[in-house]
């Protein structure tokens, strides 16, 4: 009826089927047309990370699938955005006119990232966008600022989009005081950084990010611990930015952030009080423990035994899981079949922990191999519990090593998960095929970009 209203006539029906009978969603590709002003060409297609997967199913080959698209299209630039037009996309590839695109003019498509659905545009207009975001960054509102970190990050993963171009743009949060674009950031670099860091150049990656971080994190600082200071409490979203810089600067081994961890654990030590504030202990005790010694490891797990708060006992063991020693990451997966110590549902996250740890990756693998039918009967039953433990333990492994392992580690003992496993195998071949393709060239103008 509101369509009609305004004398368009969409069948609702056909919409909605494509949406929610086909798999996956679409990535809609913006490019400028060289030759004629004015004329925009919008493409469509599944949006897949690994481009040589095959469609399972062969009578619906990647070519036939297709949705009509309500796209939300803004036209900018340096110092205003114009209001959105809706073009509605049903073909693979369409022409369409766009009246005020005049040369130094950048397009934004999904306005607001109402739509399910990733959008690209040719390299021109990804620098025109980088160049808003570095200048004045507010022209293009905070859900779209979000929206074209995480759209960029995931072209690139996938290999739609150069490895720089989510680089470049993550340069501007130095100037970025919301916490959505940071968010959306801090989850997408998270990916990349499994995928990096057990690689050799590693360190390049890192000081990049850590350049990103540094000046947010001295302007942020640390939450105050308001136990007999009355303090007015900063606000929900800025408590939320802080913690997610905190959680970048002392993850990538900003030197001020890890002192600073140390400091608030060696003070609840020696005092017997925790003092560590409630939004970053998880943060504090991970990184305490992955940098101190022996000693910090076995008073985590000795609170651990004692806290009877069911949300701080959580913490405390995953925070066991972030350390470098590899014999207490051996020690802590084989406690963790022993439902007197580790509770069942939290054994799950104790392996998969350690195998988010790069020096615990090949330990949680193994483990997960030579346990699987106690883990399988254990698991078993409650899917969603297993399917948990089979990606969490597989989504970052990456060498064609690791990847042969998994398919003969399924030959040997399917039963059960066949649907994790084979999810685990996709996610396995994208990894090692983004390895293959696009890590040197990441490496490549990373080292460039550092020289400058």
């Amino acid at each position: 009826k509101a369509l009609k209203r305004v004398g368009k006539s969409v069948n609702i029906q056909e919409v909605m089927d494509q949406w929610t009978l086909q798999m996956g969603y679409p990535v809609i590709t913006i490019l400028g047309n060289e030759t004629t002003e004015n004329i925009i060409v919008i493409s469509q297609e599944r949006f897949v990370y690994d481009s040589d997967v095959k469609p399972k199913d062969p009578a619906h080959g990647d070519n036939s699938y297709l949705w009509q698209i309500p796209l939300t299209i803004a036209v900018g630039n340096t110092s205003h955005i114009s209001s959105e037009a809706i073009i509605w996309v049903s073909n693979k590839s369409e022409h369409h006119r766009i009246p005020a695109l005049e040369e130094a003019n950048w397009l934004l498509g999904n306005i607001n990232q109402t739509g399910y659905f990733r959008v690209n545009y040719d390299i021109r207009n990804w620098r025109l966008l980088i160049n808003q975001l570095t200048r004045n960054h507010e022209v293009i509102s905070v859900s779209n600022r979000a929206g074209l970190i995480d759209d960029a990050f995931n072209l690139a993963r996938a290999g739609y989009l150069p490895q720089n171009i989510p680089l470049e743009i993550i340069r501007y949060l130095s100037e970025e005081k919301d916490f959505l674009p940071w968010h959306a950031a801090s989850r997408a670099l998270y990916p990349l950084d499994k995928l990096l860091d057990r690689t050799e150049n590693y360190n390049i990656f890192n000081e990049y990010i850590l350049r990103q971080v540094a000046s947010m994190y001295l302007k942020l600082g640390w939450p105050m611990n308001n136990l007999n200071k009355s303090l007015v409490q900063a606000s929900y979203q800025h408590e939320e930015l802080r913690r997610e810089v905190i959680m970048l600067a002392c993850s990538f081994g900003n030197k001020h952030c890890h002192q600073q961890a140390a400091t608030l654990i060696s003070d609840w030590i020696s005092s017997n009080r925790n003092r560590i504030p409630l939004n970053v202990r998880d943060i504090v005790y991970c990184t305490g423990v992955s940098l101190m010694d022996e000693d910090v490891w076995e008073f985590i797990w000795m609170k651990f035994h004692s806290t009877a708060a069911v949300s701080e006992k959580k913490i405390l063991l995953e925070a066991l899981t972030c350390s470098d020693d590899r014999n207490l990451l051996n020690r802590l997966l084989n406690l963790s079949l022993n439902s007197e110590v580790v509770l069942d549902q939290d054994a799950i996250d104790v392996i998969i922990h350690v195998a988010r740890n790069p020096h615990g990756r090949d330990l949680a693998w193994k483990f997960f191999r030579e346990k699987w039918k106690i883990l399988n009967a254990r698991y078993g039953e409650a899917l969603f519990m297993n399917s948990k433990l089979v990606s969490g333990v597989t989504e970052f492994l990456n060498t064609e090593g690791e990847l042969r392992e998994l398919k003969n580690f399924i030959k040997s003992y399917e039963g059960g998960a066949a649907v994790s496993f084979s999810r685990a195998v996709e996610t396995v071949e994208a990894n090692v095929r983004w390895q293959r393709l696009y890590k040197e060239d990441l490496f490549q103008w990373l080292r460039k970009s550092l020289t400058h």
